[in-house]
């Protein structure tokens, strides 16, 4: 039987009502490494510059958004943890629609 990953309450006023959040999907995932064919061996991905051709350490490796062909904005981890969503045990009911628009 399936368990609810969130329960909580939805008050409007003095009436509050009672509800439980549950998965919709459950994940499954199978994850393979690449191999050489001839001894079995799993493949090395190596981070190469290539404009330069030197194998690039990954202290040195950051991220960036593509805005234009070969043209890139870094983007800091801090402004990526930024974006993260905070946890709360709330959920804010924005809007109703109206039965009709369904």
């Amino acid at each position: 039987m399936p368990r609810a990953i969130w329960t909580g309450a939805i008050s409007f006023g003095l009436v509050s009502v009672p509800v439980k959040l549950y998965s919709a999907v459950s994940r499954k995932a199978v994850r393979f490494h690449q191999l050489h064919a001839a001894d079995g061996v799993r493949i090395q991905q190596k981070r190469v510059c290539p404009a330069d051709g030197e194998e690039v350490p990954y202290e040195e490796i950051v991220k960036g958004y593509e805005i234009a062909p070969d043209r890139y904005v870094v983007i800091e981890p801090e402004e990526l943890e930024a974006l993260d969503p905070k946890r709360t045990r709330t959920i804010e009911i924005e809007d109703f629609v109206d039965l009709t628009e369904t």
